[in-house]
């Protein structure tokens, strides 16, 4: 009987894993929970080493893995099991001898990790599998009741690759890593760049796939980016030269130029690093530097992204196995928002396929709604900040940007993006200092669009941020958005903004002035406000929290038999400790939303007392517990988690957070212009921009007053706790239940994009 779905499966049900040929960064998380949830489930779980060749060649390459085999490996880079090209497997003979090698296992479920390539392989093995069986079973190779045993294979992918060049998936396992190695290599540069007044461009990985370099330009703020997918337009060595002098014209010291590996023009010849070196140094006399990353971007210790990726996909495949059944096509895990979801494997490479068709044929725009919804907003946001022109038209609108609460890395790229965006726009954008203390006391100045220059990499909040909400000071902040003219607000910040927005809104009642569009931008380490599944700077946070962790288990390791316990930030919201649970693969996670009963007294017959567990208490009791055993030690990390340059992900969801903001306050500012004035009283005219499920939506403040525990500073449903289960098996524990009302489902991607024609399939 399965522990997790309560399903009396087949018995003997074995998985093998395996990848091929080029390793990504955050596979060995893939790997490890795959190994243990397969184990839990009560499977045989075997490794195969060096990939495709390890299947053919069998032998040890084939071995049985145990709990422990997977330990320790989270933190590091590459896969543990190896990875190589294999030419033999493309041929008969070759699928030949690693089907036979299979069959003499008993191992009938295979899980891919790997790009397109490898995955496509493995449908074909699964395709001729009855045929494979028939070959060996003529040649005496297999027995009758070996192949009846293995008379299906069933195929389950996971995507690693970099490059996030798989369609299906908002990410790949491997892509965030890389990202992190980029934008590393980005802030070094930068610094000497603007020094010496010099133009940098770089080189990124993305022969076919232009996703790192487009990420990259958003979260660096980049002059121009080249990528395969939209050629610039003719003449772009002009327009190039234009930009470069124009933002140098507005103040910019240096320039920024991130180019993919396999960036082409219009007639499709390859844009080299050199070629564009040549042209700004000889055109404009820039002193310009070129630099190629390389392999670099393949290496070093996966992100908190990837770990949690790949842990989370390990676990779906395998429950995908079990679910399968021989009618099941080969399908992949893939993520959609923070949802996993499993696609039909052929689908998902037919439209990859296609990219490059789209390519091929010059169709640009199709192949950059090809890459899916998220590559497209990612395009859609860098467009709009570097390649329009600010009107000379002017809206007289005048929009205030206001930080709130304790400052998280990210507030500063939405900042920059919201200003930008609304000078595009043709409006006057307001600086509010000091939070709403700033906004009562008349600390707003205009804020112009050299100021906000190189604001994605900066930690903390350069606007200046408090806690205290509006409340006392709310008359002298009406006469203040009178006084300054201010339209519109926008609110940057965690579970202060949610509550001093709400406190405006219901101000308006006495306070006509306050009759404005406003906007809450979630931006908090602690991810505790409603409305949103993440807040800007949540990541940044963990990646610090998990990047201690590492050291810490170093040291542990060193050390024998010693139990360490680590405070995170996040005050009654679980969300940072449950993650950098995963993250790191701790034994626990002490969070407010679960009760733990174990250590509850009974006072009486009829009630119970329920024990705190805070830190020092945990100590306290292991400790205790112990003595003899192990000894104990206790880091409570503090402030750390606050500061520090923002992750990619951050500056990213920062950046395109701002701008839809910005957008969203245009169409509502012209539809509560009434009488020439603007009047907004409506419940839609005061929302949280939030991330749910999948995209970025607007929901009311007042509406999220009932999904709001507001003596505890969170929401009342908070997505993340259906993950907390995953946690635990991969801790060990004897029994877990899993939610499976909301199991991943099969999914389509030819009908979501409506571009590819089904007699291609």
């Amino acid at each position: 009987m399965c522990q997790i779905c309560s399903t009396q499966h087949e018995s003997g049900t074995v998985s093998v894993m395996f990848k091929q040929p080029f390793c990504a960064t955050g596979m060995n998380a893939a790997v490890r929970a795959t190994v243990r949830m397969g184990i839990y489930t009560g499977a045989k779980v075997y490794f195969v080493h060096e990939g495709y060749q390890g299947l053919v060649d069998g032998g040890d390459n084939i071995k049985l893995a145990t709990w422990e085999s997977v330990s320790m490996m989270l933190h590091l880079g590459g896969t543990v099991i190896g990875s190589a090209r294999c030419m033999d497997f493309k041929e008969k003979w070759g699928r030949l001898k690693a089907a036979c090698n299979l069959v003499k296992l008993g191992i009938t479920n295979l899980c891919v990790i790997g790009g397109d390539g490898s995955l496509t392989g493995a449908n074909q093995f699964r395709t001729e599998w009855s045929e494979l069986l028939a070959d060996l079973r003529k040649g005496g190779k297999i027995s009758a009741e070996e192949a009846n045993r293995s008379s299906h294979l069933n195929i389950m992918g996971m995507v690693g690759s970099i490059d996030n060049d798989f369609c299906g998936t908002d990410m790949t396992i491997g892509t965030d890593s890389a990202l992190h190695r980029i934008i590393e290599v980005v802030d070094a540069i930068t610094t000497t760049a603007q020094s010496h007044q010099r133009t940098f461009i770089l080189e990124v990985m993305g022969r076919h796939c232009g996703y790192l370099a487009l990420v990259t330009a958003l979260a660096c703020g980049a002059d121009w980016v080249f990528i395969p997918e939209m050629p610039p337009e003719e003449n772009w060595e002009e327009h190039l030269c234009k930009r470069l002098i124009a933002q140098r014209g507005r103040g910019s010291r240096l320039n920024v130029i991130i180019l993919a590996e396999g960036a082409q023009d219009r007639n499709q010849k390859p844009i080299t690093c050199d070629q564009v070196k040549n042209l700004v140094s000889k055109k404009l006399g820039f002193d310009t530097r070129s630099t190629i990353l390389g392999h670099v971007q393949r290496g070093g210790t996966p992100s908190a992204f990837d770990r949690i990726l790949g842990s989370r996909m390990g676990v779906e495949a395998v429950m995908a196995l079990l679910e399968a059944t021989p009618e099941t096509p080969a399908c992949v895990v893939s993520l959609s928002g923070n949802m996993a979801v499993r696609l039909p494997l052929m689908e998902c490479v037919q439209v990859t396929k296609d990219v490059t068709v789209a390519m091929t044929e010059g169709r640009f725009e199709d192949a950059v709604k090809l890459r899916g919804k998220s590559f497209q907003n990612n395009w859609d946001t860098y467009k709009m900040l570097a390649h329009v022109t600010p009107p000379e038209m002017k809206s007289n609108i005048n929009i205030a940007i206001i930080n709130v609460g304790a400052p998280c890395a990210g507030m500063n790229a939405a900042v920059r993006a919201a200003v930008r965006v609304g000078i595009i726009q043709g409006h006057q954008m307001l600086a509010v200092h000091d939070g709403f203390d700033g906004l009562a006391n008349g600390q707003i100045e205009p804020i112009i669009w050299a100021q906000v220059g190189g604001w994605t990499g900066k930690g903390g909040s350069n606007l200046g941020t408090k806690r205290h909400l509006p409340g006392k000071n709310i008359e002298q902040i009406s006469l203040n958005i009178t006084k300054f003219n201010i339209h519109s607000l926008i609110i940057i910040g965690g579970f202060e903004a949610y509550l001093g927005g709400l406190e405006l809104v219901t101000a308006r009642e006495m306070y006509e002035e306050l009759c404005i569009p406003m906007v809450v931008i979630p931006a908090t380490v602690s991810n505790n406000v409603p409305g949103s599944d993440f807040s800007i700077g949540a990541d940044t946070a963990l990646n610090t929290i998990t990047m201690t962790c590492d050291r810490i288990k170093q040291s542990a390791a060193g050390t024998k038999r010693r139990v360490f316990i680590i405070e995170t930030m996040g005050g009654y919201c679980g969300y940072l400790a449950t993650m950098a649970g995963l993250s790191s693969g701790a034994d626990d996670a002490y969070i407010y939303e679960e009760h733990y009963h174990s250590l509850v007294s009974l006072v009486t017959t009829t009630n119970k007392l329920w024990i705190n567990y805070t830190t020092q208490f945990l100590y306290n009791l292991y400790s205790e517990e112990g003595k003899g055993t192990f000894d104990c030690r206790m880091n409570v990390l503090g402030h750390m988690q606050q500061g520090g340059t923002p992750s990619p992900f951050d500056r990213n969801f920062g950046t395109k957070m701002g701008s839809k903001s910005v957008l969203w306050l245009t169409n509502k500012l012209k539809e509560c212009y009434r009488h020439g004035r603007i009047f907004a009283n409506m419940p839609d005219s005061a929302c949280v921009l939030g991330m749910k499920k999948r995209s970025l939506v607007f929901q009311p403040l007042a509406s999220l007053k009932d999904d709001t525990d507001f003596e505890h500073r969170i929401p009342k449903t908070e997505w993340w706790l259906r993950l907390r289960p995953i946690l635990k098996i991969l801790a060990k524990y004897d029994t877990v239940e899993m939610d499976t009302s909301e199991v991943a489902a099969m999914e389509h991607v030819i009908k979501k994009t409506g571009l590819v024609k089904g007699d291609k399939m």
